[in-house]
């Protein structure tokens, strides 16, 4: 079977409803919160992704019952000291960042050495910002070159309360500290620089011992242990960085309209929305409400005539750092020069992302200034490919939203495009290319 997608033409106008997976993000964090509860927690709608199925596989490897099943997952909780260390565990967070950052402040406190693994691209990644302030509490960690995985976790007794400073606004960093000062006597204090607060939100909805106040750029956060944590019932929304490729591939599809059901649109994640707004696509939330401390909405989306161009503020870097490769493309194609900077936590993502967006624009005939960190977009309202340009993607890593970006690309511009490793996707999002095909019906 072939593992690579060809498109030869755009895709027409559409007029559509369509919902997307459940949020990764959340999806990660219910069977982690799950697996230390007291008592069976069920989901629905949880993304059956390959990274969701290795957080699965991983609390299952700790001693933890789990039904699958087509409507629902159950996790029988066994309360949070509840996990069983094995001698020689192994764990595998294969491509994910979350499961593999996050479940590292879980293991705090393991009676034997745990060692965790990952695919080729995760083994890239930074583990270096959360092993520090881990490290703190009383931990040992043994890095391949200091930073990398594989890793091996050697767990505490004795944890003492920290205080942090988290000032690269990383979310699984600041949750890799909350889950391992709740196995902590004593107060833990993090002044964290903003970034996705779904951790905290789970925390103050369960009742669990945590204070939050906010400030403009930081949130200072305390954390008490945890006695107990009850079981959780959650229909998980649809994930807001799955949606942000059907949100550009309609704002680039003059006279399309597209309704996506039922997304979390938590505040700390739509800097996709208040960017694309600045850039003049209408963009509006129906049917809003607040679900177990998480606001969510339909989204409806117009496409576009006129595009402005944007100087990014970089305070929106953080509620947008996993949708900046598809808002570049409506950069593209925007009236003038766009400019994002302060975006070297992009290149700290499956792939060197910032690069990718280089490549993907050059390939498109857009004319870029691109650093480590920042990159200039001189857009083309009339961009449209020539039906015998051939463009090619390949060699990323796998890093799915590379190929989802460049699948809207070519719907969006034209040309003749051979993107592959499609298999890719099945990391966030399995079902995306269905949802392409429908649309294009």
């Amino acid at each position: 079977m072939s593992n690579l997608v060809v498109v030869k033409k755009k895709i027409g106008k559409f007029k559509k409803t369509i919902t997307v997976p459940g949020d990764k993000s959340l999806s990660i964090r219910w069977v982690l919160f799950a697996s230390l509860s007291n008592g069976t927690s069920k989901a629905k709608n949880l993304l059956m992704s390959e990274d969701v199925l290795a957080a699965l596989e991983a609390i299952k490897k700790l001693g933890i019952k789990i039904i699958v099943n087509k409507k629902e997952c159950k996790v029988f909780g066994k309360g949070i000291d509840g996990y069983k260390f094995k001698k020689k565990l192994v764990l595998d967070a294969q491509n994910s960042g979350t499961l593999g950052r996050l479940i590292l402040g879980l293991l705090v406190n393991s009676t034997e050495p745990i060692k965790l693994i990952g695919d080729k691209s995760l083994s890239k990644r930074d583990f270096k910002r959360v092993t520090d302030p881990l490290s703190k509490f009383g931990v040992k960690f043994k890095l391949r070159n200091r930073n990398f995985l594989p890793l091996k976790i050697y767990g505490s007794h004795s944890l003492k309360p920290i205080k942090y400073n988290e000032n690269k606004g990383s979310a699984q960093c600041k949750s890799a500290i909350i889950f391992a000062a709740m196995r902590t006597n004593g107060t833990t204090i993090i002044k964290a620089k903003k970034s996705r607060n779904h951790t905290e939100l789970l925390c103050k909805y369960l009742k669990l011992p945590i204070s939050i106040k906010s400030s403009k750029n930081f949130d200072k956060i305390k954390i008490k242990k945890v006695k107990k944590i009850n079981s959780l019932n959650y229909n998980i929304p649809s994930d807001i960085s799955s949606s942000a490729f059907f949100i550009v591939l309609t704002a680039l599809s003059n006279k399309s309209e597209l309704v996506i059901k039922n997304v979390n649109v938590n505040p700390s994640r739509i800097g996709i929305i208040t960017i694309l707004k600045k850039m003049g696509i209408k963009i509006i939330f129906k049917n809003q409400k607040i679900y177990k401390g998480e606001k969510k909405a339909d989204i409806k989306v117009l496409g576009a005539k006129n595009i402005k161009a944007i100087n990014c503020p970089p305070k929106l870097n953080s509620g947008a750092i996993d949708e900046f490769l598809v808002i570049f493309l409506v950069a593209a194609k925007a009236k003038g020069v766009s400019y994002f900077r302060n975006l070297d936590e992009l290149n700290q993502k499956e792939s060197p992302r910032l690069k990718w967006a280089e490549k993907i624009l050059t390939n498109l005939g857009v004319k870029t200034i691109t650093t480590n960190d920042s990159i200039k977009i001189y857009g083309n309202p009339n961009l449209n490919l020539d039906l015998d340009k051939k463009i090619t993607i390949k060699n990323y890593l796998k890093d799915h939203r590379v190929f989802m970006t460049s699948l809207i690309a070519a719907l969006s511009f034209g040309g003749k495009w051979t993107i592959h490793d499609k298999d890719s996707i099945n990391t966030s999002f399995p079902n995306f290319l269905k949802i392409i095909e429908d649309l294009k019906k």
